[in-house]
């Protein structure tokens, strides 16, 4: 019994050390291939695995966005395991684990150990040499950006119970990540009054560089415009917090949600740009907006905006009478507006209707073949 609680002792603090690991990857401001690379170098050693693949999602619709993967299904697989996704019935999948009372789950326990009871095992995962499967929906305050599949071959144990519970506890951060790794390769952008601004301090807190977008929002927060006057205290704040997580002294989130004198949210998060002991710190100020991507649908089949909002609910996974309570109509009403959707987008299934918004209008934002690398050349959920 000692040595059994010498081992508990041991696997608890090694859990601990990369969920303290895991945090500060999230603050180092990486983009999202480096963040999928050091989450599987990272969460590896508490969770061993031989495949992964990671998604992004547009959180309006829970549809993937873009994936990385490394030792994962052939890509040949791929359109038959996003029919299986989104069109036929299976263990575990996203929606349903997105709404669900715990975010992840594996397949051995769900099929109770006989993994054949899955659709895509039988047809993909087997054949393919892979036995159980840990799936994650990495679900934050600001929504589902993703999800993270794990994957162990034939003849390997399979995920324990306690290793389930250890991956569902880090959604928060790993959704959190996704959002900040896909923000910092969309953080040039300068357009308008809604961009994402990029504010780089030094270890006193001066700027060092701060694009438009940048003073825009600063301006909005109460920001002074003389040269020795302080930042917002919302900047200050999650910049402190930034450095505290940095140095191992937090595992919380750098992040703030402030209401602007002009009537609009932005919400503030912070990433490690330096190493060392006074590290530089890199500052998102963003719109607390819907995604981008959602609005595709509307635009390319003259949906009404309330026909958009019970699209996305659909392809949530949401009943006719869950979405008749959310958006407050009647069954009979969403039934209509499904009826004109269906016509709109020439559908005739709820299943149907996900899969042609998927394929004509996620599939073309997905990573380009060209740039799937050597050591990327199996791919697949």
């Amino acid at each position: 019994m000692r040595g059994y609680g010498r081992f508990v002792a041991v696997a608890t603090a090694v859990r601990e050390r990369v969920r303290g690991d895991l945090v500060r990857l999230v603050h180092q401001g990486v983009e999202l291939e480096d963040f999928s690379r050091g989450v599987t170098r990272i969460l590896g050693r508490a969770v061993p695995f031989d495949g992964m693949c990671l998604l992004t999602f547009d959180p309006a619709t829970l549809l993937p966005t873009g994936e990385i993967a490394e030792n994962a299904l052939p890509l040949g697989t791929r359109e038959r395991l996003v029919e299986i996704e989104l069109r036929e019935p299976d263990f575990n999948k996203f929606t349903a684990l997105a709404r669900g009372p715990r975010p992840a789950a594996s397949l051995s326990e769900v099929t109770a150990g006989d993994l054949d009871r899955s659709l895509r095992q039988r047809e993909l995962r087997r054949p393919n040499g892979f036995a159980d499967e840990l799936r994650l929906v990495m679900s934050g305050s600001t929504g589902t950006w993703g999800a993270l599949t794990l994957q162990r071959e034939a003849n390997r144990p399979h995920f324990t119970p306690t290793e389930v519970r250890f991956v569902a506890s880090l959604a928060g951060p790993l959704a959190d990540g996704v959002r900040r790794a896909t923000m910092i390769g969309d953080a040039p952008a300068d357009n308008d009054d809604d961009d994402p601004g990029l504010l780089v301090l030094a270890a006193d807190n001066t700027v060092e560089m701060a694009n438009r977008a940048a003073d825009r929002w600063l301006g909005e927060l109460g920001a002074d415009d003389s040269a020795d006057a302080p930042l917002p205290v919302a900047v200050r704040t999650v910049a402190s917090r930034t450095r505290r997580v940095a140095a191992g002294e937090s595992d919380g989130v750098a992040s703030a949600r402030v209401h602007t004198a002009g009537g609009r949210w932005v919400i503030v998060r912070g990433s490690v740009l330096s190493d060392g002991p006074d590290p530089k710190i890199g500052l998102l100020l963003e719109a607390a907006r819907p995604p981008e991507l959602a609005p595709l649908i509307a635009d390319a089949y003259s949906f009404t905006e309330r026909e958009r909002q019970v699209t996305e609910l659909v392809a949530q996974g949401f009943s006719t009478s869950e979405i008749a309570s959310r958006m407050h109509l009647s069954a009979y009403t969403v039934q209509d507006h499904l009826k004109t959707i269906f016509e709109k987008s020439g559908t005739g299934s709820r299943g149907e209707l996900v899969a042609r918004i998927f394929f004509d209008h996620y599939v073309p934002r997905l990573t380009p073949p060209e740039r799937v690398t050597s050591r990327e050349q199996k791919r697949g959920w």
